[in-house]
């Protein structure tokens, strides 16, 4: 067994290879869209392609726990902090490419979109291009490779119905490429993309529009959003729907809506989102999920499964992978 103190030189050595790259005992709280919660032993920032390759000569072959990051508005990291590596992609990878608009393109016509790209930027750039197809991406606040790994969705569509193509690579191994989206083996607010694995760029298919109705739709969803979902620090949705049903009107049966436990509350505006408070604690968060998947299920008979991905917690899944993990995209 390696001690704590053996296990802090290989950070340190990792770190001194990555250069400015990396920085140690990185907060990761603020990085999410909670604002709460521990650091990493290692955040490594990876700004455009020609950082990756050196990153990964480093990571590769290592047996550390790694996560890669995005905009973190999925993503609960444990107060204790996550004893691993964290990648985030830098603006090198949030371009976006539209299709020739001329009258003598032809179809398929596809949207190329970096990684980092926040799924709102994409939305937005495509309806004012006169691309229809993925206003439905302006209301889920995270990035383009965080959207095809958790299969992000809304308002009637998702990224499985929409996705053409999209480039990958191992952080962890020499593997990757560019892949049909049908290798994905995508589910409801899952897909087969392994937490050592890191997309790159996804290409979307898209169809023609009218800029002016796909302007208005985006601006419809907005103001939906608005009315019906709280701001403030919270990931969106906490449990993903069970099938047939709401897990917010799941919850708000059980008598929960607006129920505070320490730093944190089932959002009185929707009971599928949990508040956190300003300077209050990831683990009160953890605490209130845990409660409300218990509550419902003694209420109901139904067991709610977290859509949020928790990291660093002791239990369930924690959204990271060692290097002995057999996954496959």
């Amino acid at each position: 067994m390696v001690s704590s103190r053996g296990v802090a030189r290989r950070y340190d050595a990792l770190a001194s290879e990555l250069g400015a790259r990396a920085v140690r005992h990185q907060p990761l709280g603020p990085l999410t869209t909670y604002g709460v919660g521990g650091t990493a032993e290692l955040l490594v920032d990876v700004d455009g392609p020609g950082d990756l390759d050196a990153v990964r000569a480093v990571l590769i072959g290592s047996d550390l726990p790694l996560c890669v990051i995005g905009r973190g508005s999925n993503l609960l990291v444990a107060d204790a902090g996550f004893c691993g590596v964290a990648v985030r992609l830098g603006p090198g990878f949030s371009s976006v490419e539209l299709p020739d608009p001329g009258p003598a393109s032809t179809a398929p016509f596809v949207v190329r979109a970096g990684a980092a790209t926040p799924l709102p930027v994409l939305a937005r750039q495509a309806a004012d291009a006169g691309w229809a197809g993925l206003t439905w991406a302006v209301g889920v606040p995270g990035t383009v490779g965080g959207a095809v790994r958790m299969n992000a969705g809304g308002h009637g569509s998702d990224v499985a119905g929409c996705l053409r193509r999209y480039t990958w690579v191992d952080l962890l191994r020499e593997e990757g490429g560019t892949d049909d989206a049908s290798r994905l083996h995508f589910a409801y607010r899952s897909s087969s993309v392994a937490a050592s694995q890191l997309v790159v760029e996804a290409e979307f298919d898209v169809s023609r529009g009218d800029a002016t109705s796909e302007r208005a739709e985006v601006a419809a969803i907005v103001r939906w959003r608005r009315q019906h979902q709280p701001g403030g620090s919270n990931a969106g949705s906490v449990f993903t729907n069970p099938p047939g049903d709401s897990a917010g009107r799941l919850i708000e049966q059980a008598g929960l809506k607006g129920f505070r436990l320490g730093t944190a509350q089932v959002s009185e505006k929707h009971a599928n989102f949990i508040q956190a408070d300003k300077g209050g604690r990831a683990d009160d968060v953890r605490a209130l999920m845990e409660h409300v998947r218990r509550a419902v299920f003694a209420h109901c008979g139904v067991t709610l499964a977290a859509e949020v991905r928790l990291l660093g917690f002791q239990e369930d899944e924690t959204g990271a992978v060692g290097a002995t993990e057999e996954t496959e995209p």
